[in-house]
């Protein structure tokens, strides 16, 4: 794994338990020469006239004491200081008000007046009146990261902004002049936006970054030389296929190595049971294609996915088939590679982490344990063909768990044919809805009340059945979530 790929994954470690829904869009501004008013000149917004000043922006400060730090930010960047009460009249002129005084009421004005202006806007200690923030950032010029909570945690951010400062070295910025320096001749050398993208990929992921980390950058430049007339006198792009497996739900479940195959892929096929936040860690431009099955609903059968995997990496796309759980866990991961390989297009297995482990260690129920299951046994659930059928004298056995994927439907039958085939009523069994996610529910019983309960429940699934005595140990080791 190169540089570049280890701190993506540990940046992305930190930042992915908070990737979820935005209060605010992130915008970068340009401030440089631009009047902004600052109401106070305390300490807090000592903080404020800092992030502005090093943006450029032209301050105005207006307050009956100015503290010294503000004050130097001033002569050394330009701006006016006004050693008086706040009062409308300074808001003419000026594009972006900043309040941090220690009076709310002040603060207060300073809103009503510029949003009767129609002026953006940032009262300190106030998101509910902050049209933008000041977020806190890192510089690696002229890459930028800005890390933001809307106000809610600034404390939370300023940790976010360090673990980011110690996993970025100085030379990320070295690397993005570098790119900048040969925008432009990229662009004449190569036509096809899919052939930069590609090009400028393999510049972050590969020897080019490495020689820029290694303070190099004579070799950095002639790789990239190098790598330009490789791509513009290729014929046709060489497609690739990244088979990924999404694990059960919980997205921080994903291994290091899907994220990063996420990240590469141009074009997405998805299951049904990969949920929106998982999909939301891919590409933002990458094209998404649903592919999911539900029980006697294909939204594209089998054969097709597997040609469509097939076209699309010869037409040179990086195509990342992303299935919930592990692709070759009654996923069919190996049927869709198994045409690749006919077709010599490269690929690559990402396993994940399958639905029974996943389920199991949520719902409290370890699939083996010394004193009560030595083996486990993994079978599909689909049950609906009436000639299906399954080894039912082999299941039950006694010192084993059986997982049922995707029982739902088959749960009747499921029942039936383990009680005639000998186990006892009080057999235990627990249904896992919606497993490792915020929406986990387990519902527990015996082979004789399982289906009352779970009708009570009104469980719809996607579910996984366990079946043996594990079950029971679920009464001591749950910890995810509430006993159903």
């Amino acid at each position: 794994m190169s540089l570049f790929q280890r701190l993506f994954a540990s940046i992305w470690a930190v930042l992915k338990p908070f990737s979820i829904a935005m209060d605010l869009t992130p915008i970068f501004a340009r401030l440089e020469g631009q009047p902004v008013l600052l109401v106070g000149a305390g300490l807090v917004a000592k903080r404020k006239a800092a992030a502005l000043a090093r943006g450029g922006a032209k301050l105005i400060v207006v307050a009956p004491e100015v503290c010294e730090e503000v004050e130097a930010l001033v002569d050394n960047y330009g701006g006016e200081i006004h050693r008086c009460f706040y009062a409308e009249q300074f808001l003419d002129g000026v594009r972006w008000v900043v309040a941090a005084t220690d009076d709310a009421a002040i603060n207060l004005l300073v809103y009503q007046h510029a949003a009767a202006r129609g002026l953006l806007a940032n009262i300190v200690d106030r998101p509910d009146l902050s049209d933008f923030t000041l977020p806190s950032v890192v510089h690696r010029s002229p890459l930028v990261i800005a890390i933001g909570s809307g106000g809610a945690s600034p404390v939370l951010t300023r940790l976010i902004r360090s673990r980011i400062e110690s996993a970025i070295p100085a030379s990320f910025g070295q690397l993005a002049q570098l790119m900048a320096k040969f925008r432009e001749r990229v662009k004449l050398r190569l036509d096809s936006l899919d052939a930069r993208r590609r090009l400028w990929q393999n510049v972050v992921d590969g020897p080019v970054a490495e020689a820029v980390f290694s303070s190099n950058p004579q070799l950095a430049e002639r790789l990239l030389l190098e790598n330009i007339e490789a791509v513009a006198n290729q014929t046709a792009m060489q497609g690739e296929v990244f088979l990924v497996g999404a694990g059960p739900g919980d997205p921080d479940l994903l291994t290091i190595k899907a994220l990063r195959c996420m990240q590469l892929a141009d074009v997405v096929l998805y299951d049904n049971l990969v949920s929106d936040a998982i999909l939301e860690m891919t590409r933002a431009d990458a094209e998404r294609i649903y592919v999911g099955k539900r029980a006697s609903n294909h939204a594209m059968p089998q054969e097709q996915i597997n040609q469509r995997l097939v076209d699309l990496a010869k037409q040179g796309k990086r195509v990342l088939r992303l299935k919930g759980g592990d692709p070759f866990i009654f996923g069919r991961g190996g049927e869709e590679i198994d045409l690749l390989a006919q077709h010599s297009i490269p690929f690559q297995v990402v396993p994940g982490i399958t639905a029974a482990s996943g389920c199991g260690a949520y719902a409290g129920i370890p699939l083996t344990h010394r004193d009560c299951a030595q083996s486990v046994r993994f079978i599909t659930g689909h049950l609906a063909r009436e000639d299906s059928e399954l080894p039912w004298h082999e299941l039950v056995q006694p010192q084993q768990t059986v997982v049922f994927y995707m029982g739902l439907l088959g749960l009747p039958k499921i029942v039936e044919q383990l009680l005639l085939h000998g186990l006892p009523q009080h057999h235990p069994i627990a249904l896992v809805e919606k497993g490792t996610t915020p929406e986990q529910r387990v519902v527990c019983g015996t082979l004789a009340d399982i289906l009352a309960k779970v009708s009570a429940a009104g469980v719809v699934g996607p579910t996984l059945t366990i079946m043996g005595d594990v079950v029971d140990l679920r009464k001591k080791l749950q910890w995810f979530d509430v006993e159903s």
